[in-house]
């Protein structure tokens, strides 16, 4: 009844992170799991809850994140603003320099898509601590390889990181296709589709966790620069693409795939055909 009480509470009015009677029902329904797990609520506009769903499953250490798969959830369920929970199976709510790390990231790439982070609350048996009550989901740029939360240092998997693998090794072997029938049969501007080069290129960048920036992107394109980088745009314009300030080098961009660009492009290079046939 206790925890039918508090669920009832999150369902008939706003959500708010710092509520202690959400914390209660979050230590109370998953604080003593063994193992750490990814919870995310999905929230409309108004701070009201639209879905409660696991996401992730990890080790008693690490839990791998996938943002494409996140954002992808939150786009279905029409959300606007997310609340991440995990707990640390340690007994220690503190959030560590990974949760931080991570949720910075996935807050960068939520403004790109109109999805606010709302909060990070990190759960034990015992306690629940929150990312922004610490004041450090701020905006300050992340590693891009920065999908991982953990309890204490160690490793750990991800369910789909099988299905990851697949999709890398497809798209690697379809962009090698691709140069190798330019180099044998020449005629980029009969041939060439400049696009799907790019997102090829990206798409295995970021899948081996590498930034890269908008002038090496225009390079892996068949167009002049030029017109490859008024392509760039394009892309941009219409939310394939994202580009994120360099916070090293006022003068640089990276350029990113969306997080429904991304999970589609998994999705076809993960077929067993889709990646396999690409020329």
């Amino acid at each position: 009844m206790f925890l039918e009480g508090l669920q009832a509470d999150l369902t008939t009015q706003p959500v708010d992170p710092a509520c202690p009677k959400l914390g209660q029902y979050l230590m109370a329904s998953m604080g003593s799991l063994p193992d750490e797990v990814l919870r995310i609520l999905f929230l409309d506009a108004s701070y009201r809850l639209i879905a409660d769903e696991q996401l992730h499953h990890g080790s008693v250490r690490q839990l791998e994140l996938y943002p494409r798969t996140i954002f992808r959830r939150a786009i279905e369920h029409g959300a606007t603003g997310l609340i991440l929970v995990h707990n640390h199976p340690s007994g220690d709510a503190t959030p560590s320099e990974n949760d931080i790390v991570a949720t910075r990231r996935l807050s960068d790439l939520g403004r790109s898509l109109d999805i606010e982070i709302v909060d990070h609350i990190v759960v034990t048996a015992t306690h629940a601590q929150r990312v922004a009550a610490s004041g450090r989901i701020g905006s300050d740029r992340a590693p891009a390889c920065a999908h991982v939360l953990r309890d204490n240092p160690g490793s750990g998997g991800g369910g789909q990181q099988q299905s990851a693998s697949t999709a890398l090794a497809n798209a690697r072997r379809a962009y090698k296709r691709r140069q190798f029938r330019r180099e044998l049969i020449g005629s980029p501007k009969l041939f060439g589709e400049p696009a799907w080069d790019m997102l090829i290129d990206l798409f295995i960048h970021e899948s081996e966790g590498k930034k890269v920036a908008t002038s090496a992107l225009c390079l892996a394109s068949t167009a002049p620069p030029s017109t490859a980088l008024r392509l760039v745009n394009k892309l941009c314009e219409a939310k394939l693409l994202v580009k994120i300030d360099d916070p090293d080098d006022g003068r640089r961009q990276f350029v990113e795939l969306t997080p429904d660009t991304a999970a589609r492009l998994e999705n076809y290079f993960g077929a067993d055909e889709g990646g396999m046939q690409e020329g």
